[in-house]
């Protein structure tokens, strides 16, 4: 038998409560969303996983996909730091690629806007979703796209390379894609060799079709023939984010590792120390860093918005399911909506339909 809308309703009323004993605020966020604001922040992207409409008076909308960019706009209008947020309602993701998956669901969130020490806020985002979720069968999981992101800035190349790097961090296979291509991992396609060797090569290109203008395509042109000119990236470069994107160990083996690398990747030192930083915070609350799990890459398929610490809780008896839980380190996201005024902020959410699903407790 399925989990009831009435039964979802009331854990996440349940979960709510949690986290507002932990001082928590209760915020509302309306249902229909100005699309503009998403559009602006993914892309046209975002149209295949939301629901948007027009509405006469307001222009596009879309029904509310998620709180967290709706909690960080109310945050930088009114807020100051540090202030605790929690929310409960439903989310609307369309599901084309995985019709199993329900397109509306429960959703209850703790934000935390805190900028004295990163840190602390998020050894105390993760003990309290901890805490809520131990007498549940759940496995944790945490990364740090910050790591990766340090990693990509400290590469010997182009800004134009370094900038599409960046941009597809969150687009685990076309990242792959292009670091293989800028190492010279994969062959250049016979087709863009013809296009780089000719001499003009709009002038057989026949009648314009599609969104992009002559002079867009003769830009991208000459982008291409810059980075064919620039030459491959340095294959031990390439070999040290290899290693680095296959680090998952528990935190206390992965630190070690994360370390051994910076050794020849100065770039990432920062990021580790803060890491670091992070273990220790985490110890302090009661967290066995020593066992719990760490992977460079999680978290690079689902979490568009974060951009250091992140984390989930995945149930071990049911492996159908996606993670009951997911969070994690949101700054630049605030720094966007902030007009330039960022407003460091980690927080996470709770599925409570998958929560019930999961079935006994531990």
């Amino acid at each position: 038998m399925g989990v009831t809308t009435a039964q979802e309703r009331a854990e996440a009323v349940r979960l709510r409560a949690r986290f507002l004993e932990a001082g928590a605020e209760n915020v509302d966020c309306a249902i229909l969303q100005p699309a503009e604001t998403l559009l602006d922040l993914y892309g046209e992207d975002i149209r295949a996983r939301t629901y948007v409409t027009h509405d006469p008076a307001r222009g596009e909308v879309m029904l509310r996909p998620d709180f967290t960019v709706p909690v960080v706009q109310m945050h930088m209008e009114t807020g100051a730091a540090p202030s605790r947020y929690t929310y409960a309602g439903e989310v609307f993701r369309r599901q084309e690629e995985h019709p199993e998956r329900a397109p509306e669901y429960f959703q209850v969130g703790f934000e935390l806007f805190a900028d004295d020490d990163p840190a602390q806020a998020d050894a105390e985002v993760f003990a309290l979703f901890a805490e809520t979720l131990a007498p549940y069968k759940l496995r944790a999981v945490t990364g740090d796209i910050g790591i990766l992101t340090a990693a990509v800035a400290g590469l010997e190349t182009s800004e134009r390379r370094r900038t599409a790097l960046m941009r597809h961090i969150w687009r685990p296979r076309r990242f792959r894609a292009l670091l293989d291509r800028y190492s010279g991992r994969s062959p250049v396609p016979p087709s863009r060799k013809a296009l780089l060797a000719a001499e003009n090569p709009m002038e057989a290109a026949g009648p314009a079709i599609g969104l992009r203008s002559e002079a867009e395509v003769a830009a991208r042109i000459v982008a291409l023939r810059e980075d064919a000119a620039e030459g491959p990236l340095c294959e031990s470069q390439v070999a040290l984010i290899d290693t680095l994107l296959a680090v998952r160990e528990t935190c206390s083996f992965a630190l070690e590792q994360l370390h051994d690398i910076a050794v020849d990747m100065p770039a990432l030192l920062p990021a580790v120390d803060r890491f670091e930083r992070r273990c220790e915070a985490l110890t302090a609350r009661g967290v066995d860093v020593a066992a719990l799990e760490f992977e460079a890459s999680y978290g690079r398929s689902s979490m568009e918005y974060y951009d250091g610490f992140v984390f989930g809780f995945v149930p071990t008896a049911r492996p159908d399911l996606p993670p009951v839980a997911t969070g994690g380190r949101y700054d630049a996201l605030t720094e966007r909506l902030g007009n330039g005024r960022a407003a460091p902020a980690v927080g996470g959410v709770i599925r409570p339909g998958l929560l019930l699903q999961t079935g006994e407790r531990a």
